[in-house]
């Protein structure tokens, strides 16, 4: 019996989309949800919802406004597992912009990806291992490499400056729980000693005096918590210094309240800064941090398209992966594809969960990792398709295949790296260690859970405690 050769078979029979292990495009409207769905908002104008000072005014600070703006949406079971991780676990107090909340799927709200990690409930946390052994409140040690206090000067020609120590709102995994946002009752925050404005003028004056410098991340917390005329005059101060290229200005407020955005004031500011970068020669961009799907909504497209218009280089996206809100290709592509094809925002990066106190259970290993960069391949344009990095303390951003070595039974990965950060010009060593990165310890083979019970987990360091 004569077959068909392969080629002819494949082209009686081209590949479908349904045969394909991710079908583009995502199946989903690209629509604002409707808040008044929401018991809350029920009587909530459009121009009120649209308004930034609203947003603002109604944001949810704690379990009691939130149970008033959710109502019976807001299961009981779920309201008392809020409540016992903010006395027990959380890191981070609540702090949910209605815009935000409005992504979330208020039909199941337990399994909701979004209130995963915004509202974290302790039941979400893993029941044995809440907190891995080698955590730590300030995870990458960014505060050891302050230059001034609040500028962390980690790479060779890039600095990271914080300009103050709160957001519009609070994630449940933020890697600098150690200083952004209120206390709670398992973590003092650490507080900025100098004042605003003397730290700011020590920031530009290191900058002035550190031609090396090409490239400020200017963050916090969160820049749209900057009052527009202050941020503005930063970022002219810093487009005047010869040095500095590249300024990129992070905010989750694009995300959590695009409104701010969309302000007169706010995008004639920002006009104005881009305009001057463009004649400086110097790329100014935003980076935002979009981790599902159902936050891509039209108000962000909107905020986000405006940057674009007034001359801003780009709109990128730095999301984490976080087991239960997007820790899946399919959710990483449908994520990606919804931001570069309705919002014209640039999947960027993914990072890791950093091992900060009590994240164990968003955490993913590097094997993990690995497969879920190897599985989004193929499907985007190269440019567009996000790198998914490690961010090793005492090294930095890593893609996850650049692992030097990795002892799996174990969940311990060794990186290396090739510049000394701004804490080791003396450190004949720094560029010869091998620095260490932990798996969280569900995901290692008994064996491995045992050497870790064995050698290193002893009753203090199985506590969920979290203070200095």
């Amino acid at each position: 019996m004569q077959t068909q050769p392969p080629e002819a078979a494949r082209a009686a029979a081209p590949a479908t989309i349904d045969s394909q292990p991710f079908a583009y495009p995502p199946k989903r409207d690209f629509v604002e949800p409707d808040w008044t769905r929401i018991p809350g908002y029920q009587s909530v104008s459009k121009a009120d919802w649209e308004s930034a000072l609203w947003q603002r005014k109604n944001t949810i600070k704690n379990l009691k406004e939130l149970k008033a703006a959710l109502g019976p949406l807001l299961p009981d079971s779920l309201a008392a597992a809020i409540e016992r991780d903010q006395r027990e676990r959380a890191t981070m107090s609540i702090l949910l912009t209605p815009h935000m909340l409005n992504t979330m799927r208020t039909e199941d709200l337990w399994s909701d990806p979004l209130r995963r990690y915004m509202l974290p409930a302790f039941d979400d946390r893993h029941p044995t291992y809440s907190n891995h052994p080698k955590a730590s409140r300030d995870s990458l040690h960014e505060a050891e490499m302050w230059k001034v206090e609040g500028l962390t000067h980690r790479y060779p020609t890039k600095v990271l400056a914080e300009l103050l120590s709160t957001c519009p709102q609070y994630c449940g995994h933020c890697t600098r729980m150690d200083l952004v946002g209120n206390d709670v009752p398992q973590i003092d925050k650490l507080k900025f000693k100098i004042s605003q404005p003397d730290r700011w003028v020590q920031m530009l004056d290191y900058l002035r005096k550190t031609p090396t410098v090409r490239d400020v991340v200017v963050s916090g917390g969160d820049v749209a918590n900057v009052p527009i005329a202050q941020l503005e005059s930063f970022v002219t101060q810093l487009l005047d210094i010869p040095n500095i290229r590249d300024i990129r200005l992070a905010s989750k407020g694009l995300m959590g309240i695009p409104q701010h955005y969309l302000q007169d004031n706010v995008m004639a500011a920002l006009e104005r800064l881009a305009k001057k970068a463009f004649e400086r020669n110097v790329d100014l961009a935003l980076h935002t941090h979009v981790n599902n799907a159902n936050q891509v909504t039209p108000l962000l497209g909107r905020a986000a398209k405006r940057l674009l218009e007034i001359g801003f280089r780009d709109v990128r996206n730095q999301g984490v992966l976080l087991r239960g809100v997007n820790a899946t290709s399919k959710d990483l592509l449908e994520l990606s594809f919804m931001l570069l094809d309705h919002a014209k925002i640039l999947p960027y990066y993914f990072y890791m969960c950093d091992m900060i106190p009590n994240s164990e259970h968003w955490r993913v290993s590097v094997w993990e990792a690995q497969k879920l960069q190897h599985d989004i391949m193929g499907y985007m344009p190269g440019f567009a398709t996000p790198r998914i990095v490690c961010d090793v303390p005492y090294v930095g951003k890593r893609w996850v295949h650049q692992v030097a070595e990795y002892d799996r039974e174990r969940g311990i990965s060794y990186w290396t790296k090739n510049y000394r950060t701004g804490i080791e010009a003396d450190d004949p060593e720094a560029l010869s260690r091998r620095y260490e990165f932990y798996d969280p310890l569900y995901t290692l083979p008994p064996s491995g859970q045992d050497w870790w019970k064995k050698h290193m987990l002893d009753s203090a360091q199985l506590s969920h405690s979290v203070h200095a």
